[in-house]
């Protein structure tokens, strides 16, 4: 049974999916305005946001917002935040890539409570709460079982356009791609962590992230039974940005794996 957190957190993502659905079907019109290097804001992410924080108030009007676009929002229960990607994937999306989805977390007292990730193309709905479960729409989640590296699919995120750390994952993966069956780069953190949930990824790891990409998607790969902390191993993941997820058995390999490809290029965040 999903909770009335869920459902309010599932409503008001099914609301913003619309509007998202409806200008993929006119992406080569949308108006785009550059943020900064590789990395795009759209009408489309600004409409979207506007209707998650609209429908999310409308529900908790007390709770905080922490939200891609905007910007923290102060709320009157300073224990609640949601934390709000409103399209998930953005460049994905500029070249009509069905790739995209929406995340939102709910933060309390430090820690993520609930957290829900939508593809709108795909219509699938990955859920999970603190303590219940994760969930792609109705079927309970698990990540995968494997043991061997060379058996493991690896997912990974690279810095858009010209921030640092570009040297640095060019120079790691060679190291891993000899390592596993494969590697892959869909540009979108929040459902390469619901895939790992899934078990459609082994493992995944990514530098550069921002606590609304990942927070609802770390929480599905715990309570899938998976494995998350940062590259080097610490637990703060949303304030450092660095996260690596994968099952429990393989995160070993992978860890060290991946510390000793980062000291081979000389650091992890050049």
């Amino acid at each position: 049974m999903r909770s009335a957190i869920i459902n309010v957190m599932e409503g008001a993502a099914r609301k913003a999916a619309r509007s998202l659905v409806h200008d993929f079907g006119e992406v080569e019109q949308l108006q785009v305005s550059k943020k900064g290097p590789g990395d795009f804001v759209t009408n489309a992410d600004l409409k979207s946001e506007k209707i998650l924080r609209k429908e999310l108030r409308r529900a908790r009007p007390d709770y905080g917002f922490l939200l891609e676009e905007s910007g923290a929002e102060e709320g009157t229960d300073p224990d609640n935040t949601w934390l709000v990607d409103p399209l998930d994937g953005t460049s994905n999306f500029l070249h009509g890539n069905p790739h995209f989805s929406i995340t939102i977390a709910l933060r309390r007292e430090g820690k993520t409570q609930a957290g829900i990730i939508l593809d709108p193309i795909q219509d699938e709905f990955f859920w999970a709460e603190r303590g219940g479960g994760a969930f792609l729409n109705d079927r309970r989640l698990r990540v995968s079982a494997r043991k061997q590296l060379a058996e493991a699919l690896v997912a990974f995120g690279e810095p858009f356009g010209g921030r640092p750390g570009k040297k640095s994952i060019a120079e790691v993966l060679p190291r891993v791609m000899e390592k596993t069956a494969g590697l892959r780069r869909t540009g979108a953190a929040a459902q390469d962590l619901a895939y790992v949930a899934a078990g459609r990824f082994d493992a995944y790891w990514e530098e550069g992230l921002k606590p609304w990409d990942m927070a609802a998607g770390i929480l599905l790969v715990q309570e899938a039974g998976g494995y998350v902390t940062e590259i080097g191993g610490g637990k703060n993941m949303l304030e450092t940005g660095s996260v690596l997820a994968t099952n429990d058995r393989l995160y070993p390999t992978v860890a060290k794996l991946l510390r000793e490809a980062y000291a081979a290029a000389s650091t992890v965040t050049d």
